[in-house]
């Protein structure tokens, strides 16, 4: 796999850039790990780099999106906090990575039995964590199918929230960011969220949170 160059980052579009995320995790998936020289590819990259994509998701350590989309050096931009939340700083750095760096497609990547978002569903309390599981509770008052066992034993219960948490990232990304929404509109970026299950690596993409133009 070559290093992605200016020019290559320039030829690629949002949808091409979802395609090789793809592609990517269908690798991962197999066990087929595409041929690329890391060390070349952290001395090609030392002048510069021209990520294609930019991907939030969890501190979770089964959730690598260089591993799990097969990516080299210098491919994509990861932005990991516990919840894949946003916040003033992770919008900062999105906007960097698209209107200042050249990524082509946002990526919010919730996961399967995240802690974070259990925490959430259990009310935790734990010092500065206690912000932080906030921004995910607004997903577990949005969660409104379960009636009882509402908390981290019902796994069923864990996985609606998770799937709530990540579309409301996503509008919250086009709600407060007017630099990325106007790039989104204007077909200049693509913006998908979706889940990564953590026991068959594969990842799915939630259609009602696509935003790209083909």
């Amino acid at each position: 796999m070559k290093t992605l160059t200016k020019e290559m980052q320039d030829a690629i579009s949002p949808s091409m850039a979802l395609t090789l995320l793809e592609e990517g995790n269908k690798r991962f998936v197999n066990n087929l790990k595409a041929n690329r020289n890391l060390l070349q590819q952290a001395n090609e990259t030392s002048d510069g780099q021209h990520p294609f994509a930019v991907i939030l998701s969890c501190i979770d350590s089964r959730t690598s999106a260089e591993l799990i989309f097969d990516q080299g050096l210098g491919d994509v931009f990861s932005v990991r906090i516990a919840g894949n939340i946003i916040n003033e700083d992770i919008l900062g750095s999105m906007e960097f990575a698209c209107k200042v760096a050249g990524s082509k497609i946002i990526v919010v990547l919730g996961h399967t039995k995240c802690g974070a978002v259990k925490g959430a569903c259990d009310h935790v309390e734990m010092g500065n964590l206690t912000a932080l599981l906030t921004k995910i509770r607004p997903a577990v008052d949005d969660e409104l199918d379960t009636k009882e066992n509402r908390n981290s034993k019902n796994s069923d219960f864990v996985e609606n929230v998770a799937t709530i948490n990540v579309k409301r990232s996503v509008k919250s990304i086009m709600e407060r960011s007017t630099i990325l929404k106007e790039m989104i509109q204007s077909g200049q970026i693509g913006i998908i969220g979706g889940m990564h299950d953590i026991t068959t690596g594969e990842v799915v993409y939630y259609p009602e949170t696509k935003f790209i133009a083909s």
